[in-house]
């Protein structure tokens, strides 16, 4: 993706309140679905992880956008914000 169209996606997440929060539970497959379930719905969504260190927190991002198959936009501390392309099935 472009820095311009990344650039862009900030500009729109940032009025977006947390979808999903991740507390101390981690990720687990129920949060995994509500986070695809949101990427659907919205494609543009924030998320909050609220465990762990930095590294922990990075970790566990990385692992939901590759479950998801979204794309990170932007980490601020522990909120990510994540886009994914609507399917145009």
């Amino acid at each position: 993706m472009k820095e311009q169209d990344k650039k862009r996606l900030r500009g729109l997440g940032h009025a977006l309140h947390a979808v999903v929060i991740i507390g101390n539970a981690g990720l687990t497959d129920a949060v995994v679905a509500e986070i695809d379930l949101a990427l659907d719905a919205h494609e543009l969504i924030k998320i909050k992880v609220r465990t762990g260190d930095r590294q922990q927190r990075d970790e566990i991002i990385r692992d939901v956008c590759a479950r998801t198959e979204a794309e990170l936009i932007q980490r601020v501390g522990n909120t990510a914000l994540l886009f994914r392309k609507e399917s145009q099935t």
